[in-house]
Order: structure tokens, then C-alpha cells, then sequence
């Protein structure tokens, strides 16, 4: 599955106020609610947040890939926030986060949600993908870029 087909235009951000982890896994239920129209923002919150107490999905590098299953959810959706300054998100290597793509899908789609988190981490594992992730000054600058090819280094 390619990553133009679960990420929407209009949830791809730059310039997001960040704060805290809570705080953005909570921007993220209520930003992918509104554009799915079968998810509750509430159960959604519950599940990201459910979801990093077995483990933070801060990646590395600056990068964050919350991610969950779930019941209410007919297919798969994803944003991509770009913070505006970096955030604690207990990442594996300790470094702030500002850039985040969450990912939510249905409960029974298990291969389908693991090839989707490989095609997404073997982007952001790419220097020159997340570097022009980070130029990226507008929403649509930053989907067009999100949505490229992955640069060979």
C-alpha cells in the first residue's frame, strides 16, 4: 500500500504547536476523526495512548510513528504532523520529536497494518526523506514531499 492512499492532504500539517505527547496523540484522534467519519476521537485517543504504554513508538531521529488498531475503523487513515519544536515522546534514542505520522486501522487488519508501518519506518530510516520532510513550509509542500519516492542516499 502505497502512503498516498491512508495519508489525506488535509491531514498533513506544518508549523503544529506541539506541547506534549498527550497533547499531539489527542490533535491526532480529533484530526483524523473529523476526516473519517466512522471514528470516535475518544476511543481513538484511548488506543494511541493504550498503544504507547506497551511501548513508545518514538522512532529515532526526531521521528514518531504512533500507531493502533481499531473496531470503528473501515479503513486505513493517517496524518502527518510536522511540530513546530521538538517534543518528549520518550523516544529509543532520546532525541525530541517533530515529526509524526500516526496511523490508525481496522481491527482486523493486521497484515495490512504491519506492511504499512515497514513502508513508513523504512521512509523516515532515509536522512534526505526526513530532511525535506523538515524544509517543507506548507501543508501541501510537506504531503507532496511525504508522498515522493524515497530519495536513495
Amino acid at each position: 500500500m502505497k502512503i498516498e492512499q491512508v495519508l489525506l492532504p488535509q491531514c498533513t500539517l506544518t508549523g503544529v504547536q506541539g506541547g506534549s505527547k498527550k497533547r499531539v496523540l489527542q490533535l491526532i484522534a480529533n484530526l483524523l476523526a473529523e476526516y473519517s467519519g466512522d471514528i470516535n476521537p475518544n476511543e481513538l485517543f484511548d488506543n494511541l495512548i493504550n498503544r504507547e504504554r506497551l511501548g513508545s513508538t518514538g522512532f529515532g531521529n526526531g521521528i514518531a510513528i504512533p500507531h493502533c488498531r481499531l473496531e470503528s475503523c473501515l479503513k486505513p487513515f493517517a496524518c502527518l504532523l510536522k511540530l513546530q519544536e521538538g517534543i518528549d515522546f520518550d523516544s529509543m534514542d532520546g532525541h525530541p520529536v517533530d515529526l509524526i505520522f500516526a496511523l490508525v486501522v481496522p481491527a482486523e487488519a493486521t497484515n495490512e497494518h504491519l506492511a504499512i508501518l515497514q513502508e513508513i519506518a523504512t521512509r523516515f530510516e532515509n536522512s534526505s526523506y526526513r530532511n525535506n520532510l523538515r524544509r517543507a513550509d506548507t501543508n501541501p509542500e510537506l504531503f507532496d514531499v511525504a508522498i515522493q519516492s524515497v530519495p536513495t542516499t
